[in-house]
């Protein structure tokens, strides 16, 4: 017989099976469940001197080692818990607009600075945002800028591509993002995939250049990750023969064993592909 038995005989029959601790339990459990963190988590205020205009800023970044790596795309886009890495990594003055990828922000020359007061700074208007983390949107607009800085200050084609290669992933991290929401409608899925495939194509074009002029290492990458890059942008743009050759050149060369992996998991794709589309 249960503590509550004989409620019956005092009109409280539906209260006989009653768990006398079940809601303090429940109470117990709800506060035990971890709290689910916010993008705001992973994500602080630095600041910045400007190169351009020796202006002091801040600009959000996220924190080094905070979020957990899960995964990599194919063209080595980073997938991490609860943030977008990407999103963080162009630094923009407020003051004279100039913008660039972080490992690039401070490399000017004197000439460079010219050009982009000249160009950049007497022209820029940027836009009013008000959430304390990077939206897409507003993301998307610093990477334009640091790209058209880019072109000004006549950067390497390395840091031109890497740049489109970086917008390429946002738009697509921007889409899957909709589609979670389930915000993304057909008309819109197919801009954002044209708008990821133009960015994509660019960065292909830009890394085959850079690869006949500059130095290793290139956007922080030894020759054998960026051989392997372009094998995989020229395979997401359809240059599968392209692809293959430099994927048959890492598989005979001296790279290691993550990046031959690598390359062999994008030959199959590679074989699958032609074998789909009968080249």
């Amino acid at each position: 017989m249960g503590i509550f038995s004989g409620l019956k005989d005092l009109g409280l029959g539906d209260l006989e099976n009653s768990d006398l601790f079940a809601e303090e339990e429940k109470a117990e459990e709800k506060a035990a469940e971890p709290a689910q963190p916010e993008e705001t988590d992973y994500i602080y205020d630095k600041s910045f001197t400007c190169p351009v205009c020796d202006g002091q800023f801040t600009s959000r970044v996220m924190k080094t080692g905070k979020a957990k790596l899960v995964s990599m795309d194919l063209d080595l886009r980073p997938r991490y818990v609860g943030i977008d890495a990407t999103k963080y990594d162009v630094e923009l003055c407020p003051h004279c607009k100039y913008a660039a990828l972080t490992r690039y922000f401070t490399a000017l020359t004197a000439g460079q600075i010219h050009l982009i007061k000249e160009q950049i700074s007497t022209k820029v208007k940027l836009q009013s945002h008000s959430e304390d983390y990077y939206t897409y949107e507003e993301a998307m607009e610093r990477y334009k800028i640091a790209l058209v800085c880019a072109m000004v200050k006549k950067a390497k084609n390395s840091e031109k591509a890497y740049i489109c290669l970086k917008s390429a992933w946002l738009l697509r991290g921007y889409a899957e993002e909709l589609e979670n929401k389930r915000q993304l409608l057909p008309q819109q899925r197919e801009e954002l995939a044209a708008q990821e495939r133009e960015y994509l194509q660019n960065a292909f074009k830009g890394f085959v250049e850079a690869q006949k002029s500059e130095r290793y290492p290139m956007c922080g990458m030894d020759e054998y990750t960026m051989d392997y890059l372009t094998a995989a942008l020229a395979y997401e743009v359809g240059e599968l023969d392209t692809s293959s050759q430099y994927v048959s050149r890492l598989l005979a060369s001296m790279a290691n064993n993550r990046v031959k992996d690598k390359a062999r998991d994008l030959k199959e794709l590679i074989v699958a592909k032609k074998r789909e589309t009968g080249k």
